[in-house]
C-alpha cells in the first residue's frame, strides 16, 4: 500500500467520522426542538388552565352573590303572602341551573383537545420520514 492509498483510505475514515458528527448534530438539532415544542405545549396549557381557572371563579362569584341578592328580594316580596313558594320555586330553579351548568362543563371538557397534541403530531411525522417505506 502506498502513501496516496493510505491517504484515500483516511479521507474515507474521516469522512465516515463526519457523517456521524452531522448525523448526531441533526439528531440533537430534532430532539432540541421538540423539547422546545413540548415547553411550548406546556406554557399553552398553564396560560389556559389559569385564564379559565380565573374567569371560572369571577364568574361563580358574581353568579352566587347575583342569586342570594335575588333570591331575598323574592323572599321579601312575598314574605307575608306566599313565603314557601318563594323559597322554593327559586330553589327548584337553582338546581336545575346547576345541572344544565355541570353538563355543559362535562362537554367542555371532553372537547377539549388532547395535551401535548401538537408535539404528539411533529413527532408523528418525524417517525413517518423516518419509518423505511415498505
Amino acid at each position: 500500500m502506498d502513501f496516496r492509498t493510505q491517504g484515500s483510505a483516511r479521507g474515507q475514515h474521516g469522512g465516515l467520522f463526519e457523517s456521524l458528527r452531522t448525523f448526531a448534530t441533526t439528531l440533537v438539532s430534532v430532539g432540541r426542538t421538540r423539547l422546545e415544542l413540548l415547553s411550548l405545549d406546556i406554557e399553552e396549557e398553564r396560560v389556559w388552565l389559569s385564564s379559565m381557572l380565573l374567569w371560572t371563579l369571577g364568574a361563580m362569584f358574581c353568579a352566587a352573590l347575583s342569586i342570594v341578592l335575588i333570591l331575598l328580594f323574592i323572599v321579601v316580596v312575598f314574605w307575608d303572602t306566599h313565603r314557601l313558594l318563594a323559597l322554593g320555586i327559586p330553589a327548584m330553579l337553582l338546581m336545575l341551573c346547576a345541572l344544565v351548568a355541570g353538563k355543559i362543563a362535562l362537554d367542555k371538557a371532553r372537547a377539549k383537545p388532547r395535551l401535548f397534541a401538537g408535539s404528539i403530531a411533529e413527532l408523528s411525522r418525524d417517525q413517518d420520514h423516518l419509518t423505511p417505506e415498505s
